[in-house]
């Protein structure tokens, strides 16, 4: 029966909305997505992937295939929104734009938050473009508002609260493999922080992962961003969703977010990752088992918070 559940849902799907592939223009080369269009007059979505070689679809080489976005977008064409899922300039579908994907920062992803909303608008008629961001693609929303015009509003969906580099070290500290390099991690911190490059003589091996050179120009322009004085400034809707077993991004982001704009909604949902799959428990070893299957659906309420939000402010 489920399965015959499932199959109705997703003809059911193929008839309300239409998945083709849509553009933007990039620095030297297009910008490419994916658009679901859920009909005429519909709100409309621009995803913006979380951090890392992290594909349209949330997914990446490294081990994650949750298809959290995908899903998502999926998701919310079943309640009438439309969506734009996108690949960052210089990866996968949008490899052209740039020769170099490390050589950007986030000026660079608010440069193309803005060719996505002037093309999504042209192309569809919309009158204004929701921004959603997963994780480091939520700094970028917030990022983005203050410089892209013809926004709707932010939905901020395991976003960072906080000075990135103190949850990368909130992180470290909470792995015991990392307690001989914590005293390196914080000096090198401090060294992006202060604008100039850690040298990598100075970086043990175990932390090349996190200050590997050909990333240290975006690390400099990630660590001088605060999420959270940056929304303050935000006067369009914004909806915060952060899952209670988020291992990555805590719920103090979230809870800091929503300090930093009283006026924004809050949602925490019980059970839900950083990939936006639920786990029971606390166990580590299943939470990371959720980043690993595209079969397990998203956390229930996910979608319909979303929806409702942009379809109650439409």
């Amino acid at each position: 029966m489920r399965r015959v559940t499932l199959l109705l849902a997703s003809l059911l799907l193929s008839v309300t909305a239409t998945a083709a592939g849509i553009e933007a223009p990039g620095p030297q080369g297009p910008l490419r997505g994916t658009w679901v269009d859920a009909g005429s007059k519909s709100p409309v979505v621009l995803m913006i992937p979380g951090s890392g070689p992290t594909d349209r679809d949330s997914n990446n080489p490294l081990g994650v295939k949750a298809a959290s976005f995908r899903l998502l977008a999926e998701g919310l064409a079943a309640k009438g929104v439309s969506s734009v899922r996108i690949d960052k300039r210089g990866m996968f579908g949008s490899a052209s734009a740039i020769p170099d994907p490390n050589a950007v920062t986030i000026d660079d992803y608010v440069t193309d938050s803005a060719a996505w909303v002037t093309s999504i608008r042209k192309q569809t008629g919309a009158a204004c473009v929701w921004l959603l961001g997963h994780s480091e693609g939520g700094l970028v929303a917030v990022a983005s508002a203050g410089k892209v015009p013809d926004l709707c509003g932010l939905i901020l969906i395991s976003a960072p609260g906080r000075p990135l580099e103190k949850a990368v070290m909130e992180q470290l500290r909470a792995n015991p493999a990392f307690a001989p390099y914590l005293a390196a991690a914080e000096k090198g911190i401090e060294t992006l922080k202060a604008g100039k490059r850690v040298d990598p003589v100075d970086v043990p091996a175990p932390l090349m992962p996190l200050f590997a050179p050909q990333v240290q120009g975006f690390l400099i322009s990630l660590y001088a961003q605060d999420p959270a004085a940056l929304l303050a400034k935000v006067n369009k809707p914004v909806l915060i969703i952060h899952g209670d077993q988020d291992i990555q991004v805590s719920v103090a982001d979230a809870e800091a977010l929503k300090a930093a704009s009283p006026k924004a909604t809050l949602m925490l949902i019980p059970g839900m990752t950083h990939a936006l799959k639920t786990v029971s428990g606390s166990d580590r070893a299943a939470n990371i088992a959720t980043y690993t299957d595209p079969n397990l659906p998203l956390t229930a309420g996910l979608v319909e918070a979303v929806a409702d939000f942009v379809t109650a402010k439409q």
